[in-house]
């Protein structure tokens, strides 16, 4: 029987080489590091923007199709639902982690295709556009899609958004491992690896508590509503959130979700509308992830990150991943833009955020989908069970 070694074990063995090799790598494999890297991060920096359209412009598209009030009432949920989890992520983990961290420690790290020694090759890959630029296009081509009901278009960027799933899928994913790799080779070298690591396991808990706070509030105010039990509809809901954890895919979930949702006493009509819809805009858990890890990543940088500054990011962070793929780090790769223009993240800020993420993928991706119930049952309150128009 082949055994599957999945991508978290591929993570946690890449840290594991990096940090052992790093220490005593002479300067030959410390260049081949750095070029590797520096060869990555530019076509990271290419391939955001094509992510970002790809993602953004059919997922705003497809939410032009369905019942008026329904798929409004829908939206507005699973986004208010996403701006708290963020909301709530910042000020917990703005409370908790200085904390457990020493501020500044990656602040003499430079970029890893620079710290340990120089590249052996630079090669430029310049994005086609800007990250905002990517955004505004993705907004209005797909606001355009949805009002004129455009077939030809919407053909068109299910397949470019394939191309780009597929990109992550079989280049991307595939190479983080080996760009984690030198990442903290080079923190190993500059001597800020304990500190690090640390960090990951205070993250790590901090999010799982935070993920099942948030379910808490959500299943509260479901509960509430219905005049319903909010722990029975939680245990009711513990076989999403069980697939969810195996199959990291919210999409792949879907069947379990509705069938688990149904026993809540949704109906069924609103379920069945709903919780696709939600596998794709409702992301609670992953913006936990992302905010608490972005957090910690600023304060080992020194900076003292200021709520003024995080909320537009969270604001944007709701909508940016809107569809992203059924792929492990789907919602990291679609944040990766934000982060670089809204919070200046440089590549090695970036790889410890993909890292970071993706050690927990498919907990965040359990309480996105577990909390698709709850949203469905508030929906539900709302329409009287009814898809109107």
């Amino acid at each position: 029987m082949k055994i599957k070694f999945g991508l978290l074990p591929r993570i946690i063995l890449a840290i594991a080489l990096g940090v052992l090799i790093g220490s005593f790598a002479p300067e030959w494999l410390a260049r081949v590091f750095a070029t590797f890297n520096a060869i990555f991060g530019s076509f990271l920096n290419f391939i955001v923007p094509l992510i970002i359209l790809g993602f953004i412009a059919p997922g705003i598209a497809k939410l032009g199709k369905g019942s008026g009030k329904l798929l409004g009432l829908a939206t507005f949920f699973a986004y208010f639902s996403t701006i708290i989890a963020g909301i709530l992520a910042f000020m917990a983990s703005t409370t908790i982690l200085p904390n457990f961290m020493k501020a500044g420690t990656m602040s003499n790290i430079d970029d890893p295709e620079h710290a340990l020694a120089a590249s052996y090759l630079t090669l430029e890959m310049p994005p086609v556009f800007g990250v905002m630029s990517a955004l505004i296009l993705a907004f209005l081509l797909g606001i355009g899609m949805a009002s004129t009901g455009s077939k030809t278009m919407v053909s068109f960027f299910d397949e470019f958004q394939a191309v780009i799933e597929k990109t992550i899928s079989y280049v991307i994913i595939p190479l983080l491992p080996f760009h984690i790799f030198g990442i903290f080779g080079n923190m190993a070298y500059g001597g800020a690896v304990a500190e690090i690591l640390s960090l990951f396991a205070v993250v790590f808990v901090m999010i799982i508590i935070l993920h099942w706070i948030m379910l808490l509030l959500q299943y509260t105010a479901a509960g509430t509503l219905n005049k319903k039990n909010p722990f029975f509809l939680l245990k009711t809901m513990m076989p999403a959130y069980f697939t969810a954890l195996g199959t990291q895919s919210s999409a792949a979930t879907i069947p379990v979700t509705v069938q688990q949702a149904r026993k809540t006493g949704a109906n069924e009509r609103v379920v069945d509308f709903a919780v696709p819809l939600f596998a794709t805009i409702h992301l609670s858990g992953s913006t936990i992830t992302i905010v608490s890890c972005a957090v910690g990543v600023m304060l080992l940088t020194g900076e003292v990150p200021a709520f003024g500054s995080i909320l537009p990011f969270i604001l944007m962070l709701g909508v940016t991943m809107i569809a992203a793929p059924g792929v492990p780090g789907g919602a990291v790769m679609a944040a990766i833009g934000l982060l670089e223009s809204m919070l200046g993240f440089d590549q090695t800020m970036i790889a410890l955020m993909i890292a970071l993420y993706l050690a927990q993928d498919s907990f965040g991706t359990a309480t996105n989908v577990t909390g698709d119930g709850a949203l469905s049952m508030i929906v539900d309150r709302f329409t009287n069970g009814k898809k109107a128009v």
